[in-house]
């Protein structure tokens, strides 16, 4: 096995492996690595990359992991909030064995652990949020140092038009045809100044409800521009009243990244719902056979965000995060920290 890093993996490979694996996810294709370097300001990414080669033939990439740590301004929040995620888990061969698993996840830590980019890069942890099934491969991520936490998505079956109107729930199919009728408007391209009117519903949302902290609006305007991003908005008297971020796995998966929405406004238009469901549907009109609501929070704590996503047909699932934390002691200040900024209005 021979473990390689972002400068020396065969990108013709990388895609292949993305394309081809179940746990093939758009967040750990080149298209994202690139996004994710193109905001330094933002983010330190990685790409951990794990291939055999066997006795004569060539090396085959067999395992990747891209993620990146967070990165703030502030030296002294780098030092206490500073992370690795992996967003939709490591791209993993559908026949890799436990022991090349437990080997790509031993490189991923190791690598992080050096600090390659000097004092306060080193993770506190790093985290997998998984959209698809590891569950096979649990014990080989424990061997390299990373517990299971239950978490909770939903996945939508976007096949097609028909199914997504079937699967649809009742109540949800009202209030997407009374907004429809009473004046709100998709719009599926939306101008740069637009999105700069969803980006502060969204804002005011993490401020008030959310209470964690949100990327800059440059974040949003290196995706706009991106040839997998994809901005569906929802308009009411030519004023944005929510909308949809999403990207685009072609021909795979539509992973909604942020949806939010002026509700409460008005008593039959309901911007959320007509974003969320404007981004199922776009994805069936595209041949996106999956629309991924990437999380919908933990088995065991009450959440109405998931309350509101199980009202559009999708399937439950439970593939969880993987955990590895490297700093105990500034992992659970920073958790302390979060719960009294959550109970702070």
């Amino acid at each position: 096995m021979k473990i390689l890093s972002e400068n020396n993996i065969n990108r013709d490979e990388w895609n292949a492996l993305v394309h081809a694996s179940a746990t093939g996810t758009w967040f750990q294709s080149p298209e994202a690595f690139d996004f994710f370097v193109s905001m330094p300001e933002l983010f330190k990414p990685f790409a951990v990359a794990l291939a055999c080669d066997p006795a004569g033939t060539q090396t085959r990439l067999r395992a990747i992991c891209v993620g990146f740590v967070t990165v703030e301004k502030n030296t002294v929040k780098q030092f206490f909030t500073r992370r690795a995620i992996i967003i939709g888990g490591p791209c993993i061969a559908d026949d890799c064995t436990d022991e090349e698993v437990a080997a790509l996840m031993k490189a991923v830590k190791s690598t992080l652990l050096l600090g390659r980019d000097g004092v306060g890069s080193s993770p506190i942890y790093i985290e997998t949020r998984n959209f698809n099934d590891y569950s096979r491969w649990k014990g080989a991520f424990a061997k390299a140092g990373f517990s299971y936490e239950p978490h909770l998505n939903f996945h939508v079956d976007t096949s097609s038009v028909e199914v997504v109107e079937a699967n649809l729930g009742k109540s949800r199919k009202r209030d997407i045809r009374t907004s429809l009728r009473d004046g709100a408007t998709i719009i599926e391209k939306p101008t740069l100044e637009q999105v700069r009117e969803y980006y502060a519903i969204l804002a005011n949302l993490y401020k008030t409800r959310v209470k964690t902290p949100l990327f800059p609006f440059s974040f949003f305007e290196k995706l706009w521009q991106h040839k997998d991003g994809r901005f569906i908005l929802v308009a009411l008297n030519n004023e944005i009243i929510g909308g949809t971020v999403c990207v685009e796995q072609e021909g795979k998966c539509l992973f909604e990244w942020f949806a939010c929405g002026r509700d409460g406004e008005w008593k039959t238009i309901f911007p959320s719902t007509v974003a969320t469901y404007s981004g199922i549907r776009y994805a069936a009109e595209h041949n996106c056979p999956r629309f991924d609501m990437m999380g919908a929070g933990k088995p065991d704590e009450a959440y109405g965000v998931r309350d509101f996503k199980a009202k559009f047909g999708g399937t439950e699932v439970e593939h969880g995060r993987f955990l590895c934390i490297t700093k105990p002691v500034l992992y659970r200040i920073g958790v302390l920290g979060v719960k009294i900024l959550k109970k702070l209005k």
